[in-house]
């Protein structure tokens, strides 16, 4: 058993983690999710598909939220940059998918640039309304683009071709958005422990001691829009590869609400809380399909007739039920059952 965390090299210092049951455990859900096409169904492939490009999504989010503390009700304005971005450069402009990503992660980081200066003075529900304005603008903006941003009609996506692997099938697809995953989510996680990431938890947990300690924060809360806004692009991109279409009525408020709840119910600030987070926020409405399903009548009805209702009501309800419970989240809980197994039978 690990009896404590001494260090002896530079190397012991900087790895994301020295403990060999970590890496076995994340070994083995590396190895699970690359042979899950070959296994699975295609509504788990799908599904799982589909949190994978949330995840990419919500660890944007995170960035700004969790680490650095500024609440955005808007961020759907990025992903639907990020999937318009991604569209427009390879259906309007001809370019090739990996430049066409490339697009989808500037235009959202540009226009994260735009709506981070007037937010500098800002913070709290000040910050998270200016947040949300300019998610209206951005829709008021696609809807009067005409024919360039398909207004109103939206733009059809073709799936691409990336280096000789055609991706309208869908295992090609689930692998491109488990590598882009798995890719950020490395990123992520080194952004936290960098100069730059302790800058943003310094300001998140403190901005005047983190300005006392020389950490100009105009430049910090700048970077921290860029980046977040730059990954959320890319997980817009993936969104509209999946979906083939884009269009606005398909990035609607409920999702800025879905990320925040993610975050909220993972765990504020943590890489593996928004994995775990996400896993249960998107599968949150399946299992309650289930359910009304299985009851029959009219509850099979309801997530037909009235699905966004539903689905913001779970959202809400998850929220205040973990504010209100354990506000730590999913990883706090995670932290207690690891710790009640680690003293096990001792503890007891």
């Amino acid at each position: 058993m690990r009896s404590g965390f001494f260090k002896q090299d530079f190397s012991e210092l900087v790895a994301l983690t020295d403990s060999r049951l970590v890496k076995t455990w994340v070994t083995i859900l590396l190895v699970g999710l690359v042979v899950l096409p070959w296994v699975a169904n295609a509504y788990l492939l799908s599904h799982v598909t589909v949190i994978l490009f949330t995840l990419v999504a919500v660890l944007g989010l995170n960035v700004l939220t969790g680490f650095t503390g500024l609440i955005s009700l808007g961020h759907v304005a990025f992903l639907m940059l990020g999937a318009y971005g991604y569209a427009i450069a390879v259906s309007r402009l001809g370019w090739h998918p990996v430049l066409a990503f490339g697009m989808a992660g500037v235009v959202p980081a540009i226009a994260g640039l735009v709506v981070g200066v007037p937010s500098l003075r800002l913070k709290g529900l000040y910050l998270a309304i200016t947040t949300l304005a300019f998610s209206f603008i951005v829709s008021a903006v696609i809807l009067a683009g005409g024919k360039f941003t398909g207004a109103a009609r939206g733009i059809q996506v073709p799936r691409p071709t990336l280096f000789g692997v055609s991706l309208a099938d869908d295992k090609a697809l689930y692998g491109l958005c488990l590598a882009i995953a798995v890719l950020t989510v490395l990123v992520v996680l080194n952004i936290r422990r960098t100069r730059l990431g302790r800058a943003f938890v310094a300001i998140r947990d403190n901005d005047i001691a983190a300005r006392a300690m020389g950490i100009n924060l105009w430049r910090y809360k700048l970077v921290a829009f860029v980046i977040s806004a730059f990954i959320t692009g890319i997980g817009g991109a993936l969104m509209a590869i999946y979906i083939n279409f884009v269009t606005v009525e398909g990035f609607p408020f409920l999702l800025s609400i879905e990320a925040l709840a993610i975050i909220v119910v993972g765990g504020v600030g943590s890489v593996l809380g928004t994995v775990l987070g996400t896993v249960f926020i998107v599968t949150l409405p399946e299992v309650v399909a289930t359910l009304f399903g299985l009851l029959g009548g009219r509850y099979a009805e309801v997530l037909t007739t009235s699905a966004h209702e539903v689905k913001s009501m779970l959202y809400g309800i998850a929220i205040i039920a973990f504010l209100r419970f354990d506000s730590r989240g999913l990883l706090g809980m995670w932290h207690d059952l690891r710790h009640r197994w680690i003293h096990w039978p001792l503890r007891y």
